[in-house]
């Protein structure tokens, strides 16, 4: 089998945890296989990334299916009811952003780490850890290859922090926004976390 096939076999008929556990004894049987890890931690990883990847092809089909319900906000009318206030500081780009009470929206996929801050109100965000609840004042970081689905409960003030030294806001966009989940930068992301997962197994 050639790497698009297998990919195939993985995607249409995945192995189960008792076929996969099988096979991991059997391979490292027949080609002498030491490991730094053992087959649980090993298989939790993959599931996390299988997971991962299942929410983010979810959450694209329901941005999809909102944009094409018809009762979805034209950018012009997101703009007009979800103002944005731009500015810098030294090597940051401060966005704060007002969002309406009962409004449901999906974030931009992000590319880089940052810090963001919630200064008014109450939201619910479907993240692909699940539903939080978070109440003004409120901050977190936004990790690379977010996409979150917003509920707003009252009127919220949402703010980010951007490292850069870019002052242009659509060069700024094009730096820290991803198109979709192809891009290399978040691809990378996935693979340093993953190589960061294996170390810390390693070591325990």
């Amino acid at each position: 089998m050639n790497l698009e096939e297998i990919n195939k076999q993985a995607e249409n008929k995945p192995l189960s945890k008792e076929e996969l556990k099988k096979q991991f004894v059997e391979k490292t049987k027949e080609l002498g296989i030491k490991h730094t890890f053992n087959f649980d931690e090993a298989y939790e990883i993959g599931q996390e990334l299988v997971r991962r990847k299942t929410f983010r092809n979810k959450i694209v089909e329901f941005e999809k299916k909102l944009n094409n319900s018809g009762i979805a906000l034209s950018q012009k009318e997101l703009h007009e009811k979800n103002p944005v206030k731009h500015s810098f500081a030294d090597g940051c780009y401060i966005r704060e952003i007002f969002n309406p009470a009962g409004e449901l929206l999906v974030t931009k996929i992000h590319k880089k780490e940052h810090p963001f801050f919630l200064m008014k109100g109450k939201m619910s965000i479907l993240t692909d850890n699940g539903i939080i609840h978070i109440q003004a004042p409120y901050h977190g970081i936004t990790k690379p290859g977010t996409k979150r689905i917003i509920y707003t409960h009252t009127d919220c003030i949402f703010v980010t922090v951007h490292a850069t030294n870019k002052t242009n806001v659509a060069e700024i966009e094009k730096e820290v926004i991803a198109e979709d989940f192809n891009d290399p930068t978040i691809n990378l992301e996935t693979l340093k976390k993953l190589e960061k997962q294996i170390v810390e197994l390693c070591h325990l």
